[in-house]
């Protein structure tokens, strides 16, 4: 049994992180402020489970052998609400996590993300790819941030030889996302229920690669075991299947059997034109392949918002 520490534990991907975790048999420690993340999400969790209530900016002393760092809200509607609390999150809070697997000699992991990429002139991303992004844009609190932790992951990594691991993950979607949190996917399932407009800003014309959380969280245990000479080099996590965002609120529509009308709205600010993983290291190294067919996991999903309707 080994001891593991997932922070942002009670948000959407932690939430299952946890219960994957449990089932496999680790001793989990799961670390929420709650200001994304939800009881809710983890009231289903028993066994060797602890729960505890805290802010990664402010300093805590805590013991694990391997540390899941995912805390930080993911979503524009919720990291753009207080911004300077998102890079406080993503630097201090990666430092305070650095801290203890120095101490610890624990392994972490870094839940960094595709927004490292910003808005792509190339596309698929592969992880030698440097990116394009605005650092004074609205986005830049979680886009920069992230690309600060993981400047923090690797300098400490090659100063004082701590074990990092860092997963770039791409869209991820599935039951327990947050209703209010504005990401694509639960917007439109949502609006497509409550037979109310899909909107689609700038036509609709930009590009999404939508991975199931199911298959997100296997490569994100797969990265965490990994031990081979590319282990403290980022991975891309994600489903490589590209799709409009027009073509996706078609598809809810379909599958929702709603009549809700599809809506143009302005473009926004920095919103990546394309967003597509190359997955050839993880799938090389780690044996990741996404099995969850889009319509499959959004079934799931919507299934899962009609019944907390």
């Amino acid at each position: 049994m080994t001891s593991v520490l997932v922070t942002g534990g009670a948000g959407f991907l932690g939430s299952h992180l946890c219960e994957r975790l449990l089932a496999a048999g680790h001793r989990v420690l799961c670390l929420d402020n709650l200001s994304t993340g939800s009881r809710a999400n983890i009231e289903r969790l028993h066994g060797d489970f602890e729960f505890i209530e805290h802010d990664l900016i402010n300093p805590i002393r805590l013991d694990a052998e391997k540390v899941y760092h995912l805390a930080c809200p993911a979503s524009p509607v919720h990291y753009q609400s207080n911004p300077v609390r998102t890079v406080k999150t993503n630097v201090l809070g990666t430092m305070n996590m650095l801290g203890l697997a120095r101490r610890t000699g624990a392994r972490i992991l870094l839940a960094s993300t595709s927004e490292v990429y910003g808005d792509p002139k190339v596309s698929p991303q592969s992880e030698d790819y440097l990116g394009n992004v605005n650092q004074l844009g609205p986005r830049a609190c979680y886009d920069e941030g992230k690309r600060i932790a993981e400047t923090l992951m690797m300098e400490y990594h090659r100063e004082h030889g701590v074990d990092v691991r860092i997963a770039r993950i791409f869209n991820t979607y599935g039951p327990r996302m947050a209703p209010d949190d504005g990401r694509v996917v639960s917007n439109f399932i949502l609006a497509a229920l409550r037979g109310e407009p899909l909107r689609l800003y700038g036509g609709g014309r930009q590009s999404r690669s939508f991975c199931y959380v199911d298959d997100l969280i296997g490569g994100l245990v797969s990265l965490m075991e990994y031990r081979g000479e590319l282990r403290h080099q980022p991975f891309n996590l994600g489903n490589p299947h590209e799709i409009s965002i027009r073509e996706l609120a078609e598809t809810i529509l379909r599958l929702t059997g709603s009549s809700s009308p599809i809506v143009d709205g302005p473009a926004q600010p920095d919103d990546p034109g394309r967003r597509c993983p190359d997955i050839t290291r993880a799938r090389a190294e780690l044996g990741f392949a996404p099995g969850t067919a889009l319509e499959a996991g959004l079934q799931r999903t919507i299934d899962y918002f009609r019944a907390c309707a």
